[in-house]
């Protein structure tokens, strides 16, 4: 048979740990709130050690997103990809800070608890957003854990604001590192 549908998911625990309605004013509380989405999906055991979420220009979620890879069995199931896919669902637009070719509606951010390996990267110039906001580094991450991030330019940060995305890395870096550093002492694989 040929399998003509994909079906990916959130853990449950996600609709009781994310307050829609509240608005995260500062980078700081955003890439907390990555961070969280993280460890919770370390400690509940559905997924890898990261986590993101997108905010609209009222600083209130759009969508967030954990990684589901094995869960799913899904190479692309990275938390970010997860948060650009079900943003991009909710505003029902495939670049997130344009309400029609070339119409402003940002600004949007996306935060991550780590940075964004070499495939998350890619998504981020092309779902539209305006702002990355970063907990641990990807040096961090295949230091602490398994992952291989995968290359990146050397001049990556550039390149992003070269295409209007400002980057903001190392908030709450070591509340992010303490993350990758449990996942790594538990094995890293939960399935």
């Amino acid at each position: 048979m040929l399998y003509a549908q994909v079906h990916l998911t959130l853990p449950a625990w996600v609709h009781d740990a994310v307050d829609m309605s509240r608005a995260y004013t500062n980078d700081a509380d955003k890439v907390a709130l990555a961070i969280e989405l993280s460890r919770t999906n370390v400690e509940a055991r559905t997924g890898g050690p990261f986590g993101a979420a997108i905010f609209g220009p009222d600083d209130r979620i759009v969508a967030v997103g954990v990684n589901r890879v094995e869960p799913h069995n899904c190479s692309v199931a990275h938390a970010e990809i997860m948060a650009f896919m079900l943003a991009q669902q909710r505003l029902q637009r495939m670049r997130l800070n344009e309400s029609a070719p070339g119409e402003g509606a940002g600004p949007i951010v996306l935060a991550t608890s780590s940075q964004p390996c070499c495939q998350c990267y890619g998504a981020s110039f092309w779902a539209g957003i305006d702002a990355l906001l970063i907990g641990a580094r990807s040096e961090d991450v295949m230091r602490l854990t398994e992952f291989d991030e995968g290359p990146l330019p050397n001049d990556w940060v550039r390149e992003l604001e070269r295409r209007g995305i400002a980057v903001t890395r190392d908030l709450h870096r070591d509340a992010a590192c303490d993350v990758l550093r449990a996942y790594g002492e538990l094995g890293g694989r939960f399935y």
